[in-house]
């Protein structure tokens, strides 16, 4: 594993202050599935513990409490002395199991009330992004699009599919978007880039949506985003049915 401090940019929504009740599980739950679903990368060391604790806005034995779970849960590996630290240790199947789970927890209601809203977001991302990108924004949004993740590492797609969205984000330049985008991310943003690895063709969607930018077409840039989101969702229902028929007696 490599031992290096995380920057905190596209996995910021991950640090987010947390709500009152039962703090040091929201600690172990908000860090333990970002880390069994691939958005915080294996191997990154996580900011020390006072300042994971001015992050969450919880107290230091919290933050210790939820740490100590995570190391059960063999999702965290801590070295101590110089140098030493938290480090991520991601699963082995990339957080498939752990997809799952959380699939089973969340009712149709919610997830098509999650499309809805994330199809609003990337595709208001996309129509600013057509009227706003300049040349280097494009180059940078083709690079993304065409790239391939390392397929014999399983959180090298939901780390490629978050980064994408977030740069989608950027060139809307809309900070309130960004912030959307990232508190998305960061509810239901893996378990999307997970389903994508049933659904993902060979002609990524990505690119139809880089060339609507490109081409300056906001309504196309729109309509190629929702559409790219609406599939993953589709992706996302067809998993749901999965875990809830084994839940089935």
């Amino acid at each position: 594993m490599a031992d290096r401090v995380m920057p905190l940019g596209p996995y910021a929504a991950v640090f987010a202050p947390l709500p009152t009740a039962g703090r040091a599980d929201a600690v172990r739950r908000r860090l333990g599935e970002a880390i069994a679903l691939g958005l915080l990368p294996d191997g990154s060391m996580l900011p020390p513990e006072s300042d994971l604790a001015d992050r969450f806005g919880v107290a230091t034995v919290t933050v210790r409490e939820a740490l100590g779970t995570l190391r059960d849960d063999d999702l965290i590996v801590t070295r101590r002395g110089r140098g030493g630290g938290s480090f991520v240790k991601a699963p082995r199947d990339g957080g498939r199991a752990a997809l799952l789970a959380r699939l089973a927890h969340v009712g149709l209601g919610e997830l098509r009330d999650l499309a809805d809203h994330y199809c609003a977001i990337s595709g208001h991302c996309a129509a600013l992004a057509a009227e706003r990108a300049d040349p280097d924004d494009v180059r940078r949004l083709r690079r993304l699009a065409v790239a391939h993740p390392a397929p014999e590492d399983p959180t090298a797609l939901p780390r490629h599919e978050g980064t994408f969205h977030l740069e989608l984000a950027a060139v809307a330049q809309s900070a309130r978007l960004t912030r959307e985008e990232m508190a998305l991310q960061r509810e239901i943003g893996p378990v999307l880039w997970l389903a994508d690895v049933d659904v993902r063709p060979a002609d990524h969607a990505h690119v139809a949506v880089v060339e609507a930018i490109a081409s300056g077409h906001p309504a196309t840039a729109r309509d190629r985003a929702e559409d790219h989101v609406r599939q993953l969702f589709d992706a996302v229902k067809a998993l749901h049915r999965v875990t809830r028929s084994r839940r089935t007696p």
